[in-house]
């Protein structure tokens, strides 16, 4: 074969040239560049390349778990586990794989991710299984949130209620409080009306000097807690509503001063108030939980087979200056959906009308459960215009079908975008499937939280 015919040997260009090249690339360019041969491959594997970079890590891909074991774990800056709660064989993998994370320096943020939150109620499980959550779960999150050369920036513990209850001890263990980014400690309870109550030391949480964002259940909200978590420079709160207590004075709530001072001091803080099978709460919620002064700017109600218009009716009122987002989801099977108008008899307006009316802010209304009339759909379109950015509605009492087309060219016009309903927005699984059930509601939590 001639010189002039051999094919040129890309494998071999020295390492130090390859570098430079791989410099000039840019990330897409640069992955396309590394499969080109085996030889190429290992220069893509450098910190330099993966400054902030997240990895998805699926438990149930064991070439992906093995694939990060050899290369990812040392460059991934935060990490997501994916893990079914329920599968011995998953659980068996998270000790090596959370000690694995602990001891890689470049790994500051980990998230726990499954939709098997509730594996058996806290308050029913047995010694073994307290045993094992610790030695799988919690011995190496206090390995990893202990460092204090490379600390942990953000920890989320992926809204398991078995976990979440050791929040004191994380908290106690971090080496360097100062450095946390994020937390998120509320949860999806396994029995909505029955569960212990976690208790936080607030000076741990004053340590935290750098929180940003942090996610708790309303149990462990108080008076005190508000006023310390004052110093810190948060832009997002989480507050998630399960039972309450009948006896008031177990938790009395959080009073109107706490959060006059709360909204003072944290005049843009968004505040995410979200009810999960919430069956109690949502009779008082305008009673026990929402106050005047409380600067909630996203609500959600989950599952809480309860349409409280009345609590939607004071929302309007006293939270019309900070409302940003609402979301009713519910089963329709339920109950008829339908607004009982005997006993909320003083609304006289759909609520979600009233409060497309009086809250200047709200750009989002996503309606699932609740059956809603065509009219008031044009009256929120005709009330809030463009300024609003989401509307979601699922089912509509129509007076005939012909009235669809030009409902739907009405409202798309006030709105300036393309609307129609979403009648398969949530499927019928989704009123029997408790699993497909908690899955809508963590991604709803995770949604918040991301945003």
């Amino acid at each position: 074969m001639n010189f002039s015919q051999r094919q040129p040997e890309w494998h071999r260009i020295p390492a130090v040239a390859l570098n430079q090249i791989f410099d000039y690339l840019s990330p897409e360019d640069r992955r396309s560049a590394a499969s080109v041969c085996y030889s190429w491959r290992p220069v893509f594997f450098q910190k330099r390349y993966f400054r902030n970079f997240r990895f998805e890590l699926d438990l149930a891909q064991d070439d992906q778990l093995e694939f990060f074991h050899r290369c990812m774990s040392n460059l991934a800056r935060e990490v997501t586990v994916v893990f079914d709660f329920h599968s011995a064989f998953h659980i068996q993998k998270m000790r090596p794989l959370l000690y694995k994370v602990a001891r890689c320096d470049n790994i500051q943020g980990l998230r726990l991710q499954t939709h098997n939150v509730g594996l058996v109620g806290v308050g029913n499980m047995h010694t073994e299984h307290l045993a094992a959550i610790e030695q799988c779960f919690v011995e190496p999150l206090k390995l990893f949130l202990n460092r204090k050369r490379h600390p942990c920036q953000l920890l989320d513990l992926g809204a398991i209620e078995a976990l979440t209850y050791y929040g004191y001890d994380l908290l106690k263990a971090m080496g360097k409080p100062q450095e946390l980014l994020q937390l998120t400690l509320a949860s999806i309870k396994y029995d909505p009306s029955h569960y212990p109550i976690l208790t936080i030391d607030t000076t741990l949480l004053q340590k935290c000097a750098a929180l940003q964002v942090l996610s708790l259940d309303y149990d462990t909200i108080c008076d005190e807690l508000l006023h310390t978590i004052q110093v810190l420079p948060l832009r997002k709160l989480l507050i998630a509503v399960h039972g309450l207590d009948t006896e008031e004075e177990q938790h009395p709530g959080v009073s109107e001063s706490a959060w006059a001072n709360f909204a003072a001091h944290f005049s843009n803080i968004k505040l995410v108030l979200t009810l999960v099978y919430a069956y109690e709460a949502i009779e008082t919620l305008q009673h026990r939980v929402l106050r005047r002064n409380m600067p909630v700017t996203h609500v959600r109600l989950l599952f809480c087979e309860l349409m409280n218009a009345e609590a939607l009716d004071w929302m309007s009122v006293h939270n019309r200056e900070t409302l940003r987002s609402i979301h009713y989801v519910d089963s329709s099977y339920k109950h008829s959906s339908r607004m009982n108008y005997g006993r909320h008899g003083f609304l006289r307006q759909d609520p979600f009308v009233m409060m497309a009316w009086r809250c200047k802010q709200l750009e989002e209304i996503v309606v699932h459960g609740y059956v809603m009339d065509p009219h008031n759909l044009v009256g929120i379109a005709r009330l809030r215009g463009r300024q609003l950015k989401l509307l979601e509605v699922s089912l509509i009492e129509w007076a005939s079908p012909a009235s669809l087309n030009a409902l739907n060219e009405e409202i798309s016009t006030l709105l300036g975008q393309a609307w129609s309903p979403t009648p398969d927005k949530l499927p019928p699984s989704l009123a029997f499937d408790y699993g497909m059930r908690d899955q809508f509601v963590y991604e709803m939590l995770r949604q918040d939280l991301s945003q």
